[in-house]
């Protein structure tokens, strides 16, 4: 396999890194986890700036990497990769035209040809003409768009995304978005993202680590259609309940579900095999005493918070989405009855 493939272990203070990854060439994975998952790490380690305890690492076909038998330690700018985080780093000393053309000058390429290529890369991610201009001069935005030109100059075989768009605001991230979703195509890219709107639009596969571990992979929209854990739920922006099959729909003690999804009814035919029930926060409704029946769910309410379209209501087992024009008045420790509509419901294997 070209592409990059990588089996990472690297401690940390409270768990152990041990992340397998294979990027195929040309392909886009985004990694994505809660805080302090070892998202970072993992790339830090691929780079080269972390030290692996165990495992291997291969770019384009080569071992840069591995501990054990045959051991090999690459240093980092002799792996093919590059690293783009939070920080574009641009060198402050030096035009926005020479940061561009400083890789390939480093490697030998005469400096007119260097800065030629530098101008057409500064063209192709939006900043033609802006070679003369200093860094201070540049916003967020534009440092990151010649951060991603620097990186493109140095021919990698690999480019890895350190959550590149976290800093900038939500207008210019979107742009940004689209550069890399364009500049990017055909390149080997890992992509540390903690917004799941980067992973849709930027990748073709979802690996999501947890306490140093891949806790689910597969591509994106499938993952995130089918949340294995309260994480990727989050991220996906829906609720995640986990109970068991019961007479072909889901059970939680006394709660119950249906769902009008056939895949579903046909996961929910094996009586006691685990599954969650997943569904928006929109598929929720607060229900009156006259709309209560057997399969009401009652909860507490833990949060309540406003919403640009109404609010969302957090209880102890979901969140509800509730329009402004329907707003209920319910606080903190208030109890609440629910009903799921059934066409929104999915369930999916808890295992």
């Amino acid at each position: 396999m070209t592409g990059l493939r990588a089996r990472v272990v690297v401690p940390r203070e409270h768990f152990v890194v041990d992340v397998s990854l294979e990027v195929g060439e040309g392909e886009t994975v985004a990694v994505m986890g809660p805080s302090g998952a070892g998202k970072s790490t993992l790339l830090q380690a691929l780079a080269g700036l972390v030290p692996l305890s165990d495992g291997q690492i291969s770019v384009g076909g080569t071992v840069v990497d591995r501990v054990g038998s045959s051991p090999v330690r690459t240093a980092p700018m002799r792996r093919g990769m590059v690293l783009l985080g939070q920080d574009a780093r641009l060198f402050p000393h030096l035009s926005v035209r020479e940061n561009v053309a400083f890789g390939p000058r480093a490697t030998g390429v005469a400096a007119r040809d260097a800065r030629d290529a530098a101008d057409a890369l500064l063209a192709r991610v939006g900043l033609p003409g802006s070679g003369d201009r200093s860094p201070r001069e540049l916003s967020g935005g534009e440092a990151q768009r010649v951060a991603v030109a620097r990186a493109l100059a140095a021919a990698p075989r690999a480019v890895l995304l350190d959550e590149p768009l976290v800093a900038l605001d939500p207008s210019t991230a979107s742009d940004i978005r689209r550069m890399l979703r364009e500049q990017l195509a055909g390149a080997t890219t890992v992509a540390v993202t903690h917004d799941a709107a980067d992973a849709v639009a930027l990748a073709d596969r979802l690996v999501v680590i947890e306490e140093g571990r891949v806790t689910q992979a597969g591509r994106v929209r499938e993952v995130l259609a089918a949340p294995a854990s309260a994480f990727v739920a989050a991220i996906a922006g829906v609720n995640r309940v986990e109970g068991v099959a019961d007479a072909g729909g889901w059970r939680r003690a006394d709660l119950r579900l249906t769902s009008t999804d056939a895949a579903s009814r046909a996961l929910a035919a094996r009586d006691g095999q685990p599954l969650a029930a997943v569904f928006r926060p929109a598929d929720a409704r607060i229900v009156g005493a006259g709309e209560r029946d057997a399969d009401a769910w009652r909860t507490a309410v833990v949060h309540v918070e406003p919403t640009l379209d109404g609010e969302r209501v957090h209880t102890e087992l979901c969140a509800i989405d509730v329009p402004l024009a329907e707003r209920r008045r319910v606080g903190v420790g208030d109890t609440v009855h629910l009903r799921i509509d059934p066409r929104g419901v999915r369930f999916v294997p808890a295992e």
